[in-house]
């Protein structure tokens, strides 16, 4: 669907206002699960790859994701933010990038096109602190 059809009431009717996806950006690489409709069978189709671009347009916001296919091809999709054929984003890796858009990467090939991952520290295990609890006392009713 293009971001042109969508207009606000168009969102505000299909209740795609609110979309609970993850925060990403340039540079992380997402899975954007698609609705497919063939005939009159409907399923999901996952999209894997890194964002190179995001347009921030309000309503008509979309992002360009870029995968490579089979034999080494390129494959990018651009994809409006609001859409309602987008049902699910998974964030898989964050990428350091230092470029608003990364166009960069159609002319490279193979190793060249991967983004450093941002690595984020483990959180340590804090060990609980044992606490003795007292014996419960048992009340005894006599009879």
């Amino acid at each position: 669907m293009k971001a042109s059809f969508l207009t606000k009431e168009t969102i505000l009717d299909q209740g795609v206002q609110d979309r609970n996806f993850p925060k990403f950006g340039v540079g992380d690489t997402i899975k954007v699960a698609l609705k497919v409709k063939e005939g009159n069978k409907e399923r999901i189709q996952m999209f894997e790859g890194a964002v190179i671009a995001f347009h921030n347009n309000g309503i008509a916001s979309s992002f360009t994701v870029r995968k490579i296919a089979s034999n080494a091809i390129g494959v990018e999709k651009i994809f409006p933010y609001h859409s309602p054929v987008i049902k699910d984003i998974t964030l898989l890796k964050s990428g350091i990038v230092r470029r608003a858009k990364l166009y960069y990467l159609r002319d490279r090939v193979g190793k060249a096109t991967k983004i450093k991952e941002k690595v984020r520290p483990k959180r340590k295990k804090v060990a609980k602190p044992i606490i003795q609890e007292e014996p419960i006392k048992k009340e005894v009713e006599k009879a």
